[in-house]
């Protein structure tokens, strides 16, 4: 096609669409806005060739872009995190006192189950808070075009993005260690699909530097307490006096561990969790941990999400939430 007439050409409909695809123009609705309502592989072919057609993009994937629906979706990586309680609890009373309603989805750690998910909830909400998202920058970028969303813990460049101070809170951890005399840590890592552990290796790198601290990365493991016995595993075969994990189910796992190899903490080796999940303080003895505001967090995305509802342009500058450190019994002197 010539580029001069493209200017020229007439939007692609949904009757286009339904010709195409040899299926009525209902179904054609049905398949974009509510797939459960018809066959999966309908919905699929509806789908691709919507997409070819160039539909979805001129249309922004509605067909009803003046109509709202007061529905907003949360998508978090894996469900059975303790870590997501407190940001799920968070973002629906904040949703739920402004008039919307929250839906949930699990992406369970992985980008195209993450992606298929938000082809089907983005016709049917009215924004979507992408809660650790393992989609890339650009496919998040994407997605935005689409409908409004807000990245939790994680900052994407030109969309709307919360998360804590990451780099602050590493270092809060490495200045607790070091005051009681330790000089070597390993880091636990975390998915390498994951944002928040780039940055929380990038914390330990820099802390390592501004106080002369030895440092190394042990990794990648399972965010879950399976994932910190494989990582006491490999840290017996070269210890360090101190460990920072990805997060607290790595951290009791490695304390776990370490308990099973003959060895105690903090007498063998001082740990330190992120998130301080309510199971921190359970543990013996009980987790030294980063603790972020996890309800705060989950509210500011919904906020964050809602401004656009309102006249002014709504802020595209990243949201930081700042982080403590809670001093438990898994840490001592070196």
């Amino acid at each position: 096609m010539d580029p001069d007439s493209v200017a020229d050409t007439k939007p692609v409909t949904i009757y286009d669409v339904a010709e195409a695809a040899g299926v009525a123009a209902s179904t054609v609705s049905r398949a974009l806005s509510k797939p459960g309502r018809v066959s999966f592989r309908t919905a699929e072919h509806v789908r691709q060739v919507a997409a070819q057609l160039g539909y979805r993009t001129s249309e922004t994937e509605r067909s009803l872009p003046d109509t709202t629906t007061s529905l907003l979706a949360m998508v978090v990586a894996d469900i059975t995190n303790p870590v997501f309680f407190g940001m799920i609890r968070g973002a629906e009373r904040t949703a739920r006192y402004a008039g919307h309603t929250m839906v949930m989805a699990e992406s369970q750690e992985s980008p195209d189950a993450e992606r298929e998910a938000l082809e089907r909830l983005v016709p049917v909400v009215d924004g979507v808070v992408l809660t650790s998202s393992r989609m890339s920058d650009a496919a998040i970028r994407t997605f935005a075009k689409s409908v409004r969303v807000v990245v939790l813990n994680r900052l994407v460049d030109q969309v709307p993005s919360v998360s804590t101070d990451t780099i602050g809170a590493v270092r809060l951890a490495a200045d607790h260690l070091l005051e009681r005399g330790h000089h070597s840590l390993a880091y636990l890592a975390g998915p390498e699909a994951s944002w928040s552990d780039g940055m929380r290796w990038r914390g330990v790198l820099e802390a390592g530097q501004a106080l002369a601290l030895k440092v190394r990365r042990l990794g990648p493991y399972r965010p879950t307490i399976a994932g910190g016995r494989e990582a006491a595993s490999d840290w017996l075969q070269a210890r360090t006096s101190a460990v920072i994990a990805y997060n607290d189910l790595v951290a009791i796992g490695f304390q776990q561990g370490i308990g099973d190899a003959g060895l105690q903490v903090p007498a063998d080796v001082s740990v330190v969790g992120f998130d301080n999940i309510r199971e921190a303080g359970l543990v013996s003895p009980g987790l030294t941990t980063i603790a972020s505001p996890l309800a705060s967090l989950g509210s500011a995305a919904v906020q964050h999400l809602l401004r656009a509802d309102r006249p002014e342009t709504p802020d595209q500058s990243p949201l930081l939430l700042p982080s403590r450190l809670v001093t438990r019994g898994s840490t001592g002197r070196a």
